[in-house]
């Protein structure tokens, strides 16, 4: 039986869609995807994060946002935010993972 509860209190999905082609829309896996879930990853390890329950980031396929984009996607909460650089990656970290709140900068 389920308590309706998620089982991670941050579940975290980076789009990580590449398009290819010569007119093809813009795409999160040619805008730095890679780089910025790798980083987010080793953040979360380092924090101590990792473990069951708390914080699982994942690599996704397309979103549906790649002209947002580069996005990512916070769950339970359902929040977008797109970014530039590992800069913006730890201030989602810092802000809404470990504080709580909304990054509205970044937010979609």
């Amino acid at each position: 039986m389920s308590d309706n509860k998620p089982y991670y209190e941050h579940h975290v999905f980076f789009c990580m869609n590449v398009r290819e082609g010569e007119n093809c829309r813009q795409s999160c896996g040619k805008a730095g995807a890679e780089v910025a879930q790798k980083h987010a990853k080793k953040r979360i390890k380092a924090l101590g994060l990792n473990e069951p329950g708390k914080v699982r980031i994942n690599q996704a396929g397309c979103l549906e946002r790649c002209e947002e984009g580069p996005v990512v996607v916070i769950y339970p909460q359902g929040t977008w935010y797109t970014y530039v650089d590992t800069s913006d990656i730890d201030d989602i970290i810092d802000t809404h993972i470990l504080g709580g709140e909304i990054v509205e900068r970044l937010k979609i």
